[in-house]
């Protein structure tokens, strides 16, 4: 008979000495209320197991909605102090969830220094969702980085941030070998939505890729 999962009886295998109870302690957060489960997260998020980190990081962009100031704290920590990569890219996503636009300095920072092209990316994508203003030149330098990732995340980010000023630095990747970079460029021009966002997007409805060409008209007749 299973037992009924409580905040207690998620608290005795959060404690466990077996990782695979304390992996399931994490998941089972899930399923009881937001505010006890953000007091009991704040433990595993500092296990010594990395997939227990991150899977209690993974978490927060739902339950750190409990307490916006203690999870800057807690993913500003991650970010900038845990040793796998992983589970500061989980941080990212999770400041970009929720739109902790306090933390952009941390994430442009490590975003600078980081080697992990795992990290740079989820920073690209979190500050996208944060709609941050000041993110345009780390946007524009994540345009120049030679993971194609990194720049398609970049493109689509800065059609997220609506800032105008980026439609010169998109341009250029009209013209983009990769055909994925070329119809994310499409989708981004299009949330820009001027007159010469417009006319890239009708340039690239005559692309010689039939998804490119098909996306590119389907944003002109919406």
């Amino acid at each position: 008979m299973e037992m009924s999962v409580t905040p207690d009886s998620i608290q005795q295998l959060l404690i466990s000495e077996e990782l695979g109870d304390r992996l399931r302690g994490v998941n089972q957060l899930r399923q009881i209320e937001p505010k006890k489960a953000f007091e009991l997260i704040q433990n595993p998020i500092k296990d010594q197991d990395t997939r227990v980190r991150y899977a209690a990081v993974s978490q927060m962009s739902s339950l750190g909605k409990q307490n916006l100031t203690i999870s800057q704290e807690i993913l500003r920590d991650c970010l900038l102090n845990d040793p796998e990569p992983d589970v500061q890219a989980a941080a990212a996503d999770a400041l970009g969830g929720l739109k902790i636009t306090e933390a952009f300095d941390d994430l442009q920072q490590v975003y600078q220094n980081t080697p992990e092209w795992l990290v740079k990316v989820s920073i690209v994508a979190a500050i996208g969702e944060m709609g941050e203003p000041k993110a345009l030149s780390l946007l524009e330098d994540a345009l120049k980085s030679d993971n194609e990732l990194i720049q398609t995340m970049a493109i689509s980010a800065l059609g997220e941030l609506g800032n105008l000023a980026a439609i010169p630095l998109l341009k250029p990747f009209a013209v983009h070998s990769d055909w994925q970079i070329r119809y994310r460029l499409v989708q981004a021009l299009h949330r820009l939505g001027s007159p010469e966002a417009k006319q890239i997007i009708a340039q690239l409805a005559s692309d010689r890729v039939e998804q490119v060409a098909q996306e590119a008209k389907l944003s002109q007749s919406s």
